[in-house]
């Protein structure tokens, strides 16, 4: 029974958030904190109840919970909890509770709808991480976008090219909707092609599994999900709202985006590409790993050229999840430990990034690294830490980042040798965007000698 409140906690602590401001601007703050703070506990004792260690667990859930919802099309209020959603549950918490912090001061208008569409947010994603019944999986997935949209759209900010948040907003409304669209479509397609099969209709994750259907209908479900989750990954060519998405949110919209929302597609592909479509998810392999290869050296390039810092870190994001892409079709279980440990530790550090990009923001009024420079006199505490985040980004050793992308290199070699090699290369051009970052920001000739807030 406390699964479900891994979900109501952010739902019901963002309805409250909304008339609260009646009672006064603080008081939605407080209300959100308490929510995901709730949230964030009940999560860790989870964890700790579940006895998580090395060992196998003697069933498949550590914990589960299941209602009837519309029976009459075999639809269920399902939620499960594996060592998998286990962590992505305890990221989405403690991220959440960073989110509502960092926004402490940024935003001062509307804090009640605000901190609605936040937590609303954070319900979403955990209900994509627990749900095992495909409506209620897609339920959720189209839950945490228009939160999102409303985040970006009422308190971004304008980007230093002129984009404008509700740009930014639209283009990222209509690319997730679309992927969307034939998400639904192909879990129709999915559950219909079972009925077929066995005369059972069920949106069940478990019943769905091991469905017997041609290849060629097969291949074109899996591509459908393989899409949708694609577009959220994002893999390019389908990343083009990422980085607008990413410039104009406030900072408490991109720790969500690139810290939880990036890590549901991934999820997503995990939980269900592989194991709904083994046979056709094998044969794609070789095209998504490429697709990552890709991502792994236009984000970096891109990363290089960007002047917005904001947009630079946006970028990094589709680098990094080109390994993960990869460390998903390996094959290889280490390489999908190592998908695991790679999507926690950037969650982290691209979240902390983006806390520091915040901060900067409002010392400065400007994400423009050509405006910045020599900082590191004029601040304190805020270059060492962006220096650590940096040096996590990059991988070094001693760092999440690092044993995550150590685990998927050396797990992938095994199954795609050339592939894998290809992709190390992309480890030098981290290091280079990320020290030219530090370079731009923090280093050369101050632009002011006031000193700024610490």
């Amino acid at each position: 029974m406390l699964l479900p409140w891994l979900i109501l906690l952010p739902f019901i602590g963002g309805f409250l958030c909304w008339p609260s401001e009646r009672l006064g601007t603080k008081v939605p703050r407080w209300i959100a904190l308490i929510a995901m703070g709730l949230t964030l506990i009940l999560s860790l004792y989870l964890w700790m109840a579940s006895g998580f260690t090395y060992s196998a667990p003697k069933s498949l859930w550590l914990s589960s919970f299941s209602v009837d919802w519309i029976p009459s099309l075999g639809i269920k209020i399902s939620l499960a909890l594996d060592g998998l959603s286990l962590l992505m549950v305890v990221l989405t918490a403690f991220l959440g509770v960073l989110a509502i912090l960092c926004s402490w001061t940024e935003n001062q208008r509307s804090q009640g709808f605000f901190h609605l569409n936040l937590l609303w947010i954070l319900g979403g994603v955990m209900g994509v991480f627990l749900a095992m019944d495909l409506f209620l999986f897609f339920f959720f997935w189209e839950m945490m976008l228009v939160p999102m949209y409303f985040l970006i759209a009422l308190w971004g900010h304008k980007a230093s090219d002129g984009k404008t948040r509700i740009t930014a907003a639209t283009k990222f409304f209509i690319y997730t909707q679309s992927s969307g669209l034939i998400m639904l479509i192909a879990i129709i397609a999915l559950v219909f092609a079972h009925y077929q099969s066995t005369g059972v209709l069920t949106f069940g994750y478990t019943d769905l599994l091991n469905t017997e259907m041609p290849y060629g209908v097969q291949y074109a479900i899996m591509l459908g999900f393989f899409i949708a989750f694609a577009v959220k990954m994002p893999v390019v060519p389908l990343h083009g709202w990422l980085p607008d998405a990413h410039s104009q949110a406030p900072t408490a919209g991109s720790v969500d985006l690139a810290g939880i929302l990036l890590k549901t597609a991934a999820y997503g592909m995990l939980r269900f590409c592989l194991p709904l479509f083994p046979e056709t998810s094998q044969a794609f392999a070789p095209i998504a790993m490429w697709l990552g290869i890709v991502g792994i050296f236009y984000g970096a390039w891109m990363a290089f050229v960007q002047t917005d810092i904001k947009r630079l870190i946006a970028y990094t994001s589709v680098s990094h999840m080109g390994f993960v892409m990869i460390a998903i079709y390996s094959g290889n279980l280490l390489a999908y430990q190592g998908a695991v440990v790679q999507m926690i530790a950037h969650g982290l550090s691209a979240a902390g990034m983006f806390i520091i990009c915040g901060q900067l923001y409002e010392r400065l009024h400007t994400r423009d690294m050509r405006q910045m420079g020599g900082l590191w006199k004029r601040i304190r505490y805020l270059p060492a830490l962006s220096l650590f985040f940096a040096v996590a980004t990059l991988g070094m050793p001693g760092t999440g980042n690092f044993v995550g992308e150590f685990m998927i290199l050396f797990g992938s070699y095994s199954v795609v040798p050339v592939i894998t090699v290809i992709a190390t290369f992309g480890l030098v051009f981290a290091s280079i965007y990320s020290l030219i970052m530090m370079q731009r920001a923090y280093y050369g000739a101050p632009k002011s000698d006031t000193p700024l807030p610490a």
